[in-house]
C-alpha cells in the first residue's frame, strides 16, 4: 500500500450533535484506508447549510457519534488501499460523502472519489461535488428542463442556487434569478441568469410575470422553503413543475387545489438518496457535472475561506445564508 509521509492530523468532532460551539477541534488520524479505500490529504472542505443542519442533529436522518461534519472535499491523495487501482499517491482528487470531512485526512471509498477538474481551484473543487450534482438531477432528472422553457431559481445566489442557474442557461433555458440582497442578486447575473429579482420584493409575483412576458415559468428551483414556497408555486405555467430542494426558511404547507388547477407537479429532489436507490445514474450524472467543469462550463463562486481552526465562525457563516457564494474552510 503505496503511503506519504504524514503531518498532525486534526478534525472537528464532537461527541453529541449540536451547534458549533459543541464542536472540538482535536487530533484525530484515521489510519490506514482499508483495501478499497484511499486517503486523502484534505485542502479544502465545502460548508453548506445541510452541513450545519446534520451537525446540529436537525436533519431528518442523524449520524452516528462521534460526529466529524463535512459533507464535500478537495485533497491529495496519501495513501490507497491494496485493492485500488484507479488513484494513486499524489493525484488531486475531489470527494463527497455523508461527513467526516472538516478534517485533515478522511479515509473514503475509491468509488466515492473522483479526478479534481484541472480548471478548478481546491477551494473550488471542494464546493463543487455536491451543489452540482443536485442541481443536474433535479433540473434534468426530475424538473425534465427543456431548451426553450423558463427556469425560476430561488435562492439563486446560494450554494444549490447558483449552480441551477448555471446548468440552467448551458440546458438552453431563460432563467430568473430570485435572491435577498444586492451581492446576490449580483452573483446570479454574473452566473447567467437572464433576469435577477428582489426575492423580499412586496410585488414579487408581478416581478416574476414581467421578467417572462406576463406569462408563467415551466420550473421552479425550489432550496429556500417557508414563505417562498407558496407564491413560487402560483407564478407556475400549465404542465410546470416545483422543484423542492430544501427548507431552511421553513416547511411551506400548499394548499392541494393549486397543483390541480394548473395542472402542475410539486416533485422532491433528494441527492442522498438518489446515490442510494440509483447509483449508476448517480454516478454518470457526476461524470457529466465534472466533464463541464473541467472544460471550464461550470464553475462555483467562493464567498469566503475560513482556516480549520476558525470552523466554528465557518459554520455560522454557513448557517446564516447570507454571503453570495460558498464558505470554505481550508486545512493549510
Amino acid at each position: 500500500m503505496p503511503i506519504l509521509p504524514t503531518a498532525i492530523r486534526r478534525a472537528v468532532m464532537a461527541d453529541e450533535l449540536g451547534p458549533p460551539d459543541a464542536y472540538r477541534l482535536v487530533d484525530h488520524d484515521p489510519g490506514p484506508p482499508s483495501p478499497t479505500q484511499v486517503r486523502i490529504s484534505v485542502k479544502a472542505s465545502g460548508i453548506s447549510f445541510v452541513d450545519v443542519l446534520t451537525a446540529a442533529g436537525g436533519y431528518q436522518v442523524k449520524p452516528p457519534v462521534p460526529y466529524i461534519p463535512g459533507s464535500e472535499c478537495a485533497g491529495v491523495v496519501d495513501a490507497t488501499g491494496d485493492e485500488v487501482r484507479d488513484f494513486a499517491v499524489g493525484d488531486r482528487v475531489v470527494a463527497s460523502g455523508w461527513g467526516g470531512m472538516f478534517a485533515s485526512a478522511v479515509n473514503l471509498p475509491a468509488r466515492t472519489v473522483r479526478r479534481m477538474p484541472q480548471a478548478l481551484s481546491f477551494e473550488e473543487a471542494a464546493v463543487f461535488p455536491v451543489s452540482y450534482a443536485t442541481a443536474w438531477h433535479a433540473l434534468v432528472d426530475r424538473g425534465r428542463l427543456q431548451a426553450g422553457e423558463t427556469l425560476l431559481v430561488l435562492g439563486a445566489g446560494g450554494a444549490t442556487g447558483y449552480a441551477a442557474v448555471q446548468i440552467g442557461k448551458y440546458l438552453g433555458a431563460r432563467v430568473i434569478g430570485s435572491a435577498s440582497s444586492e451581492h446576490k442578486r449580483a452573483l446570479a447575473a454574473a452566473g447567467g441568469a437572464d433576469v435577477v429579482i428582489d426575492a423580499r420584493g412586496g410585488d414579487w409575483r408581478d416581478q416574476v410575470k414581467a421578467a417572462n412576458g406576463g406569462q408563467g415559468v415551466d420550473v421552479v428551483f425550489d432550496p429556500v422553503g417557508g414563505e417562498a414556497t407558496d407564491p413560487a408555486f402560483r407564478s407556475l405555467a400549465w404542465n410546470g413543475r416545483h422543484l423542492v430542494i430544501g427548507f431552511p426558511a421553513g416547511i411551506a404547507s400548499l394548499r392541494t387545489n393549486l397543483p390541480l388547477l394548473k395542472g402542475a407537479s410539486l416533485i422532491g429532489v433528494d441527492i442522498r438518496q438518489f446515490g442510494i436507490f440509483e447509483p449508476e445514474k448517480s454516478a454518470a450524472n457526476r461524470d457529466t457535472v465534472f466533464g463541464l467543469a473541467a472544460e471550464g462550463k461550470l464553475r462555483p463562486a467562493i464567498a469566503r475561506s475560513y482556516a480549520l481552526a476558525d470552523f466554528q465562525a465557518a459554520m455560522a457563516d454557513a448557517a446564516a445564508g447570507k454571503s453570495a457564494g460558498r464558505i470554505v474552510l481550508t486545512m493549510d
